[in-house]
């Protein structure tokens, strides 16, 4: 999902009581699980677990506050769904790919990095875009792989090779995908829509079936998520817009509020609101390319009947805990934890900013165990517990198989 800016205050992409909690009944497979010996991670900031805050500005607290007490690289108070995945199989928190300290990837890496998108971007970092697109972090898995197989072929003992997967279990791991948000939100309302879902989807197969040619053979594919159930998508949250400050806009493209450009604007903020506030426009958008995501997934299935290719319906899992929060136990899904947001001026979390001469520091909430957005574009810690917890038994998946038994292949 969006960029993490923590040096220059710049965001573009509910701890429930364990008694609260509310956790699908795990199915009971009759079959062995699976036994992955690692994790591969490709994404966006929904799962960047240190990319970004190894390869440019390191991230700040309160980010991290809530599990690692300690800014750790993420995009939210705590865990993200990837760690949650991490502690389903029994592994260690997956380190970033690009981070270069104290670092084991014995149990895979993670690719992931905020800001990043499927295709090719036309900007920098400092404009709020990343140099890892999939297409980079696919290259970077085969530089990785082949590095690390040159450690176990050297025909001595090698130190390093503690640190790293065996040669052969790079075809017996699980390769998870989460990214595609940050297309949309780059696309929406600058290209026709069917042109951008046609291009997304050509490029992520394209990195996939690379991956296949490496060896990859179990696929944990999530769709994205309801874009527009994000808190600062939300009219509620853009009307009248101070620039003065810096804000969240480069997330949504929304230019000065003149004249000229507020139809442009519009169109990314406004229009139809669903039951639950979330913009209709931006949601059919991330729901039309999931409809041809899941297609393209059938489609590898029959082009690759040796692999297992699980398609996992993130948007539903989190649009059924926004359209039922006060149930669940937090408070209103367009309630941002971190970050100030009043009278149209926006400090992103863990920064300041001088508004009408006073100093105002975008802290965190007092309890972000009730929240369900962490900053307005990422979700808490507790949001992704529930969503882990929501998709990791196979209830949203197809096939409908736990993570655990997901490398088994289906007709």
């Amino acid at each position: 999902m969006g960029p993490l800016r923590t040096e220059f205050g710049f965001v573009v992409l509910l701890i429930l009581p364990w008694f609260l909690s509310v956790v699908a009944d795990e199915p009971k497979p009759a079959t062995p699980g699976c036994d992955f010996p690692a994790i591969f991670n490709f994404g966006d900031s929904n799962s960047d677990t240190g990319c970004m805050s190894s390869a440019f500005y390191p991230a700040i607290l309160p980010y991290g506050q809530t599990f690692f007490h300690d800014a750790a690289g993420r995009a939210s108070d705590g865990r993200l769904i990837i760690d949650f995945i991490a502690e389903k199989l029994g592994f260690p928190y997956l380190s970033a790919y690009i981070d270069s300290i104290g670092t084991s990837y014995r149990h895979g890496a993670n690719f992931a990095a905020g800001s990043s998108t499927i295709r090719r971007q036309n900007r920098t970092y400092f404009d709020g875009g990343s140099p890892f697109t999939l297409e980079i972090q696919t290259a970077q898995f085969v530089q990785f792989k082949a590095r690390t197989a040159k450690f176990f072929n050297q025909g001595k003992e090698n130190p390093y090779t503690v640190n790293f997967p065996r040669p052969e279990e790079f075809a017996k791991a699980i390769y998870t995908f989460d990214i595609g948000q940050n297309d949309i939100a780059l696309g929406m309302g600058h290209q026709d829509s069917q042109a951008l879902i046609s291009d997304m989807l050509e490029n992520f197969l394209k990195q996939i079936k690379i991956l296949y040619e490496q060896g990859a053979r179990a696929f944990w594919i999530h769709n994205t998520g309801p874009i527009g159930c994000l808190p600062l998508s939300m009219p509620k949250h853009n009307a009248n817009n101070n620039t003065a400050v810096q804000t969240f806009n480069s997330f949504w493209h929304i230019k000065e509020n003149t004249v000229e450009n507020q139809k442009e604007n519009d169109v990314a903020v406004s229009g139809s609101l669903d039951e639950n506030g979330c913009v209709i426009y931006a949601n059919d958008i991330a729901k039309d390319f999931n409809s041809k995501l899941k297609n393209g997934v059938l489609k590898l299935r029959a082009q690759y009947p040796d692999a297992s290719f699980t398609y996992v319906d993130m948007f539903s899992a989190k649009y059924e805990l926004i359209s039922n929060s006060k149930r669940e136990g937090f408070v209103d899904p367009s309630e941002i934890c971190c970050g100030y947001h009043e009278d149209g001026y926006h400090v992103n979390c863990g920064n300041k900013a001088m508004i009408k001469g006073k100093e105002i520091y975008a802290g965190s909430c007092k309890d972000p165990s009730k929240y369900i957005s962490w900053d307005g574009v990422h979700y808490t810690e507790a949001a992704n517990r529930w969503i882990a917890n929501r998709i990791l038994n196979g209830s949203l998946s197809d096939p409908p198989l736990p993570i655990t038994h997901s490398c088994k292949r289906t007709p």
